[in-house]
């Protein structure tokens, strides 16, 4: 099952490994357990350290096709459910590295936090193989069972699963039960699901709000494409530079198809965002990733506090935060997120297989998502507020040669409809009769935009009606020694090439205002 390539890059990595690890595999039948056994002892075939025992673990494990991580004879609180393959097989190795000597990347007032908690937490993450959103939540749980014994998680591959996945009323993924209850679904950073943990079980904080940092000359807040750029260009000029970020790479992570980055004829959001680390891996600059902002004190000194509790202290700072996906705001939607309502149509289409769903929203995003779920789904209906299409021609071409694919202009949605805690259908107005309309449906791909990450900020610095940071020609603020850039900021033309380069230039300005004062 792994090929070649793998498996030498398998030796790499497990070279370091500094104890033994077990595959524990449940004993019993089931038509993947073969394929299963030959995959983890193909894994453990790559060092002396790894092995797999068969065994009945049933009081553990929930079925044949599960196994855990026991490390030195101890269980670590890492299971997996299905065949860890696809998107998913990043997660098995780094929890099996993570396990057996190789260092957390969690930031270390993180790691402290999650060590503190003393509340016994069992996760169970519902995945697809297919989606590129959860292996985030998958990774971000195993590191957290790594490093508190009183925290599990168990990946499930829903697609192994569909009497549980009906039992549950699980309609996307990365859908998160903790201890039973419903904890969180759909796409969701990490730092979110830290705020969330943190809330069910509260520490004090107050114990690490001193930051181990020195002094910053530029703290950069994002860590998407604008966010790296800005923080290359301020090592390269020998300034000490931290980036905070809920996680790197940003909305470009969930961009599966790149074409217009110039210089690269074809590549992937995942893809890139492993570019942009290995470039910034080059420079010495602090990496708090999973964190967010959640104010910032201005002065000579600027103060920015974290979501761990730390207070970083620094000279200028560049807010390169982004955006993220624009809601309906009509009644309905968020009631059913995960339930029928869904942003990814990558990550949730497999769910409406042979089903009618609703693209809202007629712009590129729309397009390629009605022409994605087109090869999966019954019917798509594309509804676009305005009389014309707002996508490219050659978008709108190919969604018109599609027979699944129907396209209603001047259309604006009403409300969402559900029954029995599944989306039903959905009401739309036509803008130009008033004539109310319901479409049935099971499911609804929300594509309307983006709402710029500025909140923490409103209160400091100037921004439109939309949110936006208002910046001149130099990235500056109306605040002395803040800078943004990128999706945040009034910038036009939310492209990816556009915000590297107003990244580099935010940090140009912050290293003039540095040499001047």
């Amino acid at each position: 099952m792994l090929t070649p390539e793998i498996k030498k890059a398998l030796t790499t990595y497990t070279a370091a490994m500094k104890t033994d690890l077990v595959f524990v595999l449940q004993k019993g039948v089931h038509d993947r357990r073969e394929e299963l056994l030959t995959f983890l002892s193909e894994v453990a075939n790559t060092s002396e350290k790894l092995s797999v025992e068969e065994r009945d673990a049933s009081y553990t494990l929930r079925s044949p096709i599960s196994f855990l991580l026991e490390v030195d004879g101890q269980e670590t609180g890492i299971q997996f459910s299905g065949i860890p393959s696809g998107h998913e097989f990043n997660s098995l190795i780094l929890a099996v590295l993570n396990t057996t000597g190789t260092p957390s990347k969690l930031d270390k007032s993180l790691k402290t936090l999650i060590k503190g908690i003393d509340t016994p937490l069992k996760f169970e993450v519902f995945v697809s193989l297919s989606c590129h959103n959860c292996p985030d939540v998958v990774q971000a749980l195993n590191q957290f069972s790594s490093l508190n014994p009183l925290i599990s998680s168990e990946m499930i591959d829903g697609g192994l699963f569909p009497k549980l996945v009906e039992d549950r009323n699980i309609q996307g993924v990365p859908t998160v039960f903790l201890n039973d209850d419903i904890f969180a679904n759909g796409k969701i950073d990490p730092s979110t699901l830290v705020d969330r943990l943190l809330e069910r079980a509260p520490i004090d904080k107050t114990t690490h709000l001193n930051s181990e940092l020195p002094l910053q000359d530029v703290t950069i807040i994002g860590g998407g494409p604008a966010g790296v750029s800005a923080a290359i260009y301020a090592a390269r000029k020998g300034l000490k530079v931290t980036i905070i970020t809920d996680r790197l790479g940003g909305q470009l992570k969930d961009t599966l198809g790149i074409e217009n980055f110039i210089s690269v004829s074809k590549t992937t959001g995942p893809d890139l965002t492993s570019d942009l680390l290995s470039h910034m891996q080059d420079y010495e600059i602090t990496l708090k990733e999973h964190l967010r902002v959640t104010k910032i004190e201005d002065g000579e000194i600027k103060l920015i506090h974290i979501s761990s509790g730390e207070i970083i202290q620094t000279k200028t700072i560049v807010i390169a935060s982004g955006a993220k996906w624009r809601e309906l705001g009509c009644p309905g939607e968020k009631e059913n997120i995960g339930n029928g309502v869904a942003y990814c149509p990558h990550c949730d289409g497999p769910f409406y297989k042979g089903k009618d769903v609703a693209v809202v929203g007629g712009g590129n995003s729309g397009m390629e998502a009605a022409l994605d779920l087109e090869n999966i789904v019954n019917s798509v209906t594309v509804l676009e507020f305005l009389p014309e299409l707002k996508a490219d021609q050659i978008l709108v071409d190919q969604a018109n040669n599609k027979e699944k694919i129907k396209i209603i202009k001047n259309a604006e949605t009403k409300q969402v409809l559900a029954a029995d805690g599944k989306v039903t259908g959905i009401e739309y107005i036509d803008r130009s009769t008033k004539k109310i309309t319901k479409l049935n449906l099971s499911g609804i791909f929300v594509q309307i935009g983006l709402v710029p990450n500025s909140e923490f900020a409103t209160d400091l610095v100037k921004t439109t009606k939309w949110g936006e940071i208002v910046i001149n020609d130099r990235c500056e603020t109306n605040v002395k020694g803040i800078y943004a850039c990128g999706d945040v900021t009034t910038v036009p033309y939310k492209q990816i090439v556009v915000a590297m380069s107003e990244g580099s230039k935010a940090s140009l300005s912050a290293f003039d205002h540095l040499l001047k004062n």
